[in-house]
């Protein structure tokens, strides 16, 4: 990747994490991916030289730094080597946070993320239902009121970035969106709902996780998550009741911006394989990379990526100057992380299939990694939105056709 153009700590920060990456080769992930085993390890290593809080206060413990700068560290453990997987055992840590970190009270903070930065903790994200899919204003889970504590039922999924819960088997913590005020009883269904940063306790009464079988990223865990009258303290309420929704939608736009460095990463080290496999392999008497038909799409794929990186970074930054810069509005965020999300899946999803069709028939072998670059990349084109969302978003806001939808 071309790194001219970066800050000097986005700079800073993709150095740090490539040191310890390149502890963890193509055989660790491999074989991980085989197991389903989590990468302990990586999330050990990371939370040891304090990144996992990356983007949370200094005061507790994080880095302090911006949505700029987690998206570099989360594009760098994907360009690893260790793909979507890798990024994604602390995405969540990343980008659920920051709603807690604004919205929460000091003592709820200093309480819920310290031993989250120190890597003691894990959390996940609990956001939208099966039966709901990406309308998460429909969503039924409630959190009934009784004496000083709340009790949950209902059904969560989280994903991967689909929406299934990630992680929720090494989870102590969720970040959970439930509905306080029954969507029957409210004027909009944007009211009524309320966030919760609650314990995760498997072996606590009404509470039961399915792991969910998938094509990809298998070594961090996809869950079902069924909760029937858990119990959760009242001071697990993170601002007001009723205004979880606005509250949430702080952690969406930086999570669309992190997931485009991930996609970014995954692109960038499938084109790296595809280029040093055409240099190597000879075929005819001349390496194949010399014919056209190979050198031309590797050569567009990466000009995509490059294009990609552009509206990542921009997004990333745009982000970080809304949260000073009061003529930063939340449309245009969300219009350039909606944008930069759709761009690097795509962008993403070019590059793991023609690193694929370079190989020709290794493309398909494990041992040349490509294929399980391919099955992960459809992650980012499906989660958090699926790019046809976002087309319908583009189509609505920015162009002001009709709703589609």
């Amino acid at each position: 990747m071309e790194t001219s153009g970066f800050t000097e700590e986005q700079l800073d920060v993709r150095a740090a994490i490539e040191k310890i990456c390149s502890n963890f080769p193509d055989e660790y992930w491999m074989k991980h991916d085989q197991s389903g085993e989590y990468p302990h390890e990586l999330h050990a290593a990371l939370a040891k030289d304090g990144w996992i809080g990356i983007a949370l206060p200094t005061e507790l413990g994080g880095g302090g730094l911006g949505i700029s700068e987690a998206t570099m560290m989360l594009h760098t453990i994907a360009e690893s080597g260790a793909g979507i997987a890798g990024a994604q055992s602390i995405h969540a840590n990343v980008y659920a946070t920051q709603p807690v970190a604004k919205f929460a009270t000091e003592e709820q903070r200093n309480r819920m993320l310290p031993k989250l930065i120190s890597g003691a903790w894990r959390a996940c994200f609990g956001v939208t239902e099966p039966n709901t899919g990406l309308e998460t204003l429909k969503l039924r889970s409630m959190a009934t009121r009784d004496g000083d504590h709340y009790k949950i039922s209902g059904q969560k999924m989280q994903v991967l970035y689909g929406r299934w819960i990630s992680s929720a088997q090494v989870a102590t913590k969720m970040i959970l969106l439930a509905r306080t005020t029954a969507l029957e009883d409210v004027k909009k269904p944007s009211e009524g709902l309320s966030l919760f940063y609650i314990d995760l306790d498997k072996s606590a009464p009404g509470l039961e996780l399915k792991r969910i079988a998938k094509m990809g990223g298998r070594s961090v865990d996809a869950n079902e998550v069924f909760f029937d009258n858990y119990k959760i303290p009242g001071d697990t309420l993170i601002g007001n009741e009723g205004q979880g929704f606005k509250i949430v939608l702080h952690g969406m736009n930086a999570e669309r911006c992190l997931l485009a460095g991930e996609a970014l990463g995954l692109g960038y080290v499938a084109l790296k394989r595809a280029a040093n496999y055409a240099r190597e392999r000879v075929v005819f008497g001349r390496p194949i990379g010399q014919n056209q038909g190979i050198q031309n799409p590797l050569a567009a794929a990466y000009m995509n990526l490059e294009a990609a990186k552009l509206a990542t970074y921009h997004a990333a930054r745009l982000y970080d100057r809304s949260k000073e810069d009061d003529s930063v509005t939340q449309h245009a965020v969300g219009v350039a992380c909606n944008s930069a999300k759709y761009l690097a899946a795509e962008a993403a999803f070019t590059a793991c299939e023609r690193a694929v069709m370079a190989h020709g028939g290794m493309g398909y072998a494990q041992e040349y990694h490509v294929e399980r670059y391919l099955r992960e990349c459809f992650v980012p084109r499906i989660a958090p939105v699926s790019k046809e969302m976002i087309m319908n978003f583009i189509g609505e806001k920015v162009l002001e056709l009709p709703r589609s939808y």
